[in-house]
């Protein structure tokens, strides 16, 4: 126990390392399956040849964004004691290594959707297997590379900035390291915000093209070989819901760890491990999650055509879930100490002190808040359900009363994930404080290697009916590829429920790292101009989702007149005599998406900057508060909308009841929902999933800049006129001993 107590710190790698040997062996195993045959292989080929032209033009972007704000951080690092030049370096690895989760996620996806296509032929279990472990190499690498990179650069900077100076772990020299390695997560989620909006208007693009010229005009599915846009279709699967929620999740994962630990220096805690181990904590919780990820897997299975794919999937994640918590318990005891631990950040003149027992109740308030969300965002998304059944009778009455019914439905679906949220931050709260809302978010996150496999499971199915349609193989094959699609439909809307509830709990912890290390006490919402922020602040996201879902609309309209002039002047496409030009499409998806991506990405990384040096640090956390609970609120109505709309047209595909008749595809029903999915495309794959980047984005730029704000140079940048005039009232409401 003596060596573990030491030698802890440098086994968190060890962990990721696993990860990354499991989903090596899970890659080698998809690659080693059947891909089917030439013209199946060929459709393959075109899809990964498209995935790999978007990101190329993507990275080439990135890297000239990734140069020039790693000068500017370098030049930053030299300007305040609490800092340093290498938060650059940090920065760097966490783009690159962002950016390559996404890769390896795209180069499986890939390749194990023809070969579940080809499993098709055989049985849904056979299918089911090879894409879910498309989707585990996805999630297994994602977590592997956050934490081994997350747990190596803690290693270096702890050692360079405290060990080497003999300096305290809840002093300024351990400030100074999580201050260096917050670079880090910058990194990752600056990626991570490029990568979801672009890919989210590629593939918004591509499919918004493919269905209104193929299904609606045409008459042709989607999927259609004939259909022009079908393969740029297929690729923003794997680009926006692949590649784009790899680095999405990878950046969350790492704000996670880094906003807990960043509050874990802040705890006094008389541990065996000289103090440090509320701050590794939160690292030691991910590793263990990333193991019983692994053991969660295995149990994804099915035997017969008519077991439930969704209760084989919910099996796996409630096992990895179970048994995380009960890990998690021991780990709790054995690493904190028998006596109270308490924040060391005086308020109000009290201290908050808890329990270790407290801390383990916040990590399960944190798991049950995950699964909770997981729960509902599934009620209101998926096929069967009173949300969907009720978008579909209001189909039978036309295209307005189905937008109308869609929007309603996610309007609605925000009461009950707020209600949880709210109740889970009391919770976590109550059990440890700042610091348990930190873990809580920890905890959530905990799994996210499970969580991912999950959701990257759905486009890699999505991709194997494509090409199972465009190669024009049996009924029978569709039909369980459709099977596997549907309910990809429902994981991929759970998973962004998920992800946004992670992202409340962790912007609300990196909103309490910020507040400690900007020195600043409290936000007065009297003062006028902290009241402007917080309303400027609700803005963004509006602002955020109009210029995505704008782009994703002139996108559109530009595939529409691409794949209408394709019909129009090639002769001989409808009757299978002549090749669509495929690339075409490809390539305004490509461009659109790159051109437009640059906009909403500023946004994020600009405004904390220019109102925290302009208005000061209390401004700013005005400013992070409304963009956090607008953001949160648009991400889940937008995603659950989508989600709800997208199955409603699905449900059409066998056939619905509506007043006592059935209706089927190309029904006028059947018309109205694809305009409704057609709406609800930018709503979940493009500004919808990227709120919950954009919150966390803010407020780890905030959480970087705030050495700045609180050194003597930035108090005097900060004054401004609005300071000097805020009315002072007599009457002071205080709450005493809360932070």
């Amino acid at each position: 126990m003596e060596f573990l107590n030491t030698y802890l710190i440098y086994l968190i790698p060890v962990f990721g390392l696993v990860g990354i040997l499991f989903m090596a062996t899970k890659s080698a195993w998809v690659s080693k399956q059947d891909a089917g045959s030439g013209d199946m292989a060929q459709l393959s080929g075109y899809i990964a040849d498209g995935a790999m032209a978007f990101l190329r033009a993507e990275w080439k972007i990135l890297g000239y964004f990734v140069v020039v704000a790693g000068i500017l951080l370098a030049w930053s690092g030299t300007t305040v004691e609490n800092s340093s030049p290498i938060i650059a370096v940090s920065f760097l690895i966490g783009a690159f290594l962002s950016a390559f989760a996404g890769y390896l996620g795209m180069r499986i996806a890939t390749k194990a959707n023809v070969r579940t296509t080809q499993a098709a032929k055989t049985s849904l279990a056979q299918a089911l297997k090879v894409s879910f472990t498309g989707g585990t190499v996805m999630g297994l690498g994602v977590a592997g590379l956050a934490i081994i990179g997350l747990g190596s650069l803690f290693i270096v900077f702890y050692t360079m900035y405290v060990k080497s100076v003999g300096g305290n772990v809840n002093g300024h020299e351990m400030e100074k390291a999580l201050e260096v390695l917050a670079g880090f997560s910058l990194g990752a989620e600056s990626i991570a915000l490029f990568a979801r909006v672009g890919g989210g208007i590629y593939t918004k693009a591509a499919d918004v093209g493919a269905d209104l010229v193929g299904k609606v005009e045409a008459g042709i599915p989607e999927d259609d070989v004939r259909n022009p846009a079908t393969i740029a279709d297929n690729v923003g699967d794997n680009v926006g819901d692949v590649a784009g929620m790899g680095a999405d999740l990878f950046g969350s994962y790492v704000a996670t760890m880094l906003a807990t630990m960043v509050l874990g220096r802040e705890i006094v805690s008389n541990d065996n491990m000289g103090g440090i181990a509320p701050v590794l904590l939160p690292m030691v919780i991910a590793g263990l999650g990333l193991i019983f990820s692994i053991v969660g897997a295995a149990f994804v299975r099915i035997k017969s055509e008519n077991d439930s794919v969704q209760n084989a999937l919910n099996i796996g994640n409630w096992a990895s879930i179970v048994l995380t918590a009960i890990a998690t318990y021991f780990v709790v005891q054995w690493m904190l100490p028998e006596e109270a631990m308490h924040l060391n950040r005086e308020k109000e003149g009290a201290l908050v002190e808890f329990t270790k027992n407290g801390v383990f109740g916040a990590i399960v308030v944190g798991l049950v808040v995950g699964t909770l969300m997981s729960i509902i965002t599934e009620y209101y998304t998926a096929m069967g359900k009173r949300p969907v059944l009720s978008i579909i009778k209001q189909s039978s009455t036309g295209h307005a009363t189905n937008i109308i019914g869609g929007l309603a439905i996610g309007m609605e679906s925000t009461v009950l994930p707020i209600i949880v949220l709210a109740a889970g931050i009391y919770g976590s709260y109550y059990f440890a404080g700042l610091y348990g809302v930190a873990i809580a978010a920890a905890g959530m996150m905990a799994t996210t290697a499970m969580q991912l496999a999950i959701d990257a499971f759905g486009p890699i199915a999505d991709n194997a009916g494509g090409i199972a349609e465009m190669s024009q193989l049996p009924p029978e094959v569709r039909h369980r590829t459709d099977n596997l699609d549907a309910v990809g439909n429902t994981t991929a809307a759970t998973g962004k429920g998920f992800a946004i509830a992670s992202a409340a709990l962790t912007s609300l912890a990196l909103f309490a790292a910020f507040v400690g290390v900007a020195g600043i006490s409290h936000i007065d919402i009297y003062k006028a101009d902290v009241l402007a922020g917080l309303f400027v602040g609700g803005m963004i996201p509006f602002i955020f989702s109009a210029l995505c879902i704008s782009a994703v609309g002139r996108a559109a309209m530009a595939m529409v007149e691409e794949v209408r002039r394709q019909f129009r002047e090639i002769p001989g496409i409808m009757e299978y005599k002549a090749k669509p030009e495929y690339e075409k499409c490809v390539a305004i998806s490509t461009q659109a998406s790159i051109r437009e991506m640059v906009a909403p990405g500023l946004i994020a990384l600009i405004t904390p900057i220019i109102i925290g040096f302009a208005f000061g640090p209390e401004v700013l956390g005005g400013l992070l508060a409304g963009v956090t609970v607008s953001g949160v609120l648009m991400g889940i109505f937008q995603s659950n909308a989508g989600g709800a709309w997208d199955n409603a047209k699905k449900s059409f595909e066998k056939g619905c009841e509506i007043n006592g008749e059935i209706y089927y595809k190309k029904s006028e029903p059947h018309k109205a929902s694809v305009t409704g999915d057609t709406v609800g495309d930018p709503f979940k794959d493009t500004s919808g999933p990227s709120m919950n980047i954009l919150i966390k984005l803010m407020s780890i730029v905030s959480l970087v800049i705030a050495p700045h704000l609180s050194s003597p140079t930035g108090e005097i940048a900060a004054k401004s006129k609005l300071h000097n005039t805020t009315v002072q009232t007599e009457h002071v409401i205080k709450v005493d001993n809360k932070i």
